[in-house]
């Protein structure tokens, strides 16, 4: 049995092949990010007298420039195994001096393969690799609408500050559907109280009429904002609230089909307290296969809601903070989904309030929450079964653990 360890950049891939013993069959060498790069590879395992089937693969899943490789050597039957660059680095940090260059990097993840110390990504399912790209795309797409909100609004603070005031939600519907037309006090001002009313009524469905004209017209013949540049300011707004609605339309349209496709799935994590489709497709593309883990505590780790512990000497640390590891993105979704199952779920929000009570911060609580809720996520994916939140998980249960 030959290793073959790959370390992955953008455009070129280091090299290390071991054999049994961990010895190297030669220096590492470059490939290119392409089929020519994997036809090298391929031309050295039979100069070598090697064949596909007698070499175990592993590269690391950083970033995304692996997942072309990785498809093109699965489709050619190599058997490749894709490990968490956590697993590589405590191995590099054992194995190794800290000297950082490609060629060690390919040559630990061989040894990585040869010893057997690693948990896989695997990436069986087309359905787990689409909900992870889609989701990831939305959590993008959710970024820049946030950008594009307070770029508005740094914007309406010049030219008209009072704005603000007048509606409950600057980027409710209506409030849009009058800054889509007018975008400066000046605006405003001159349109009729008739004209006005009349938009506003069919904007709003007929909950603002005539007074709220009149609201709009007073405040905005008051209005304290920039008298210069006006035309400038305006055409920044009207730009930035047409790219808004198109984004939140882009992520309407992203739902439905991350919806389709958590349908097609058919799984339970919907079923928990704070998890809906678009949080389920989070944390199924980012966990892929749960038997990956074989207990919780190792997935509250690849979430990096762990904590870390502070030691030195005899001290040790008692305020520890969560380690961060792991995905982000996992991470980022159970605690959306663990901030509304402290309020809604029984058993839950009983932990929460536990934990309130101990003088422990609204942050921390939830962050206690998050870690408990790592645990019904194992315990469901891993069952396969219906969540029910009045039928907590006895002590001795594999996914019940303290936290």
């Amino acid at each position: 049995m030959y290793y073959c360890g790959i370390d992955i950049a953008k455009r070129k891939h280091e090299v290390s092949v071991i054999d049994e013993a961990g010895h190297l069959l030669s220096k590492s060498f470059p490939i290119d990010n392409s089929a020519d790069g994997a036809a090298v590879l391929f031309g050295f395992f039979s100069e070598n007298g090697m064949d596909k089937s007698d070499v175990l693969i592993g590269m690391e899943a950083t970033g995304h420039y692996w997942l072309s490789l990785y498809s093109y050597l699965t489709e050619s039957g190599c058997d490749v195994k894709v490990i968490n660059p956590i697993t590589s680095d405590a191995f590099r940090k054992m194995y190794i001096r800290q000297t950082k260059n490609d060629s060690k990097d390919s040559f630990v993840i061989a040894q990585i393969m040869r010893f057997g110390e690693f948990n896989t990504t695997e990436l069986s399912e087309e359905n787990v690799i689409a909900l992870r790209q889609l989701s990831r795309y939305r959590l993008c797409l959710v970024e820049s609408v946030g950008d594009c909100k307070r770029r508005i609004i740094a914007l309406l603070d010049q030219v008209f500050p009072e704005y603000a005031s007048l509606f409950s939600d600057t980027f409710g519907v209506t409030s849009l559907e009058i800054l889509t037309k007018y975008q400066s006090p000046e605006d405003l001002a001159k349109v009729p109280t008739k004209r006005l009313a009349a938009f506003l009524s069919k904007a709003s469905k007929g909950r603002f009429k005539d007074e709220k004209a009149r609201e709009l017209k007073a405040v905005a013949k008051g209005s304290f904002g920039v008298a210069f540049a006006k035309d400038a300011f305006a055409f920044q707004i009207k730009q930035l609230v047409d790219q808004l609605v198109f984004l939140e339309g882009q992520i309407a349209d992203l739902e439905s089909e991350v919806n389709v496709l958590m349908k097609s799935i058919g799984s339970p994590i919907t079923t928990i307290t704070g998890i809906g489709p678009v949080l389920g497709a989070a944390i199924l593309g980012e966990i892929g296969d749960i038997k990956r883990f074989d207990h919780p505590s190792k997935l509250v780790a690849f979430a990096g809601l762990d904590v870390k512990v502070v030691q030195s000497g005899e001290f040790t640390g008692t305020q520890g903070k969560m380690s961060k590891r792991g995905s982000p993105y996992l991470r980022r979704a159970i605690w959306l989904a663990a901030n509304v199952a402290a309020f809604s779920d029984p058993t839950m929000s009983e932990y929460y309030q536990s934990l309130r009570k101990r003088g422990k911060h609204h942050l921390v609580a939830v962050s206690g929450v998050a870690r408990k809720m790592c645990n019904v996520i194992f315990v469901i994916l891993s069952e396969n079964k219906v969540y029910d939140p009045h039928h907590p998980r006895p002590e001795n249960h594999p996914g019940s653990t303290r936290t």
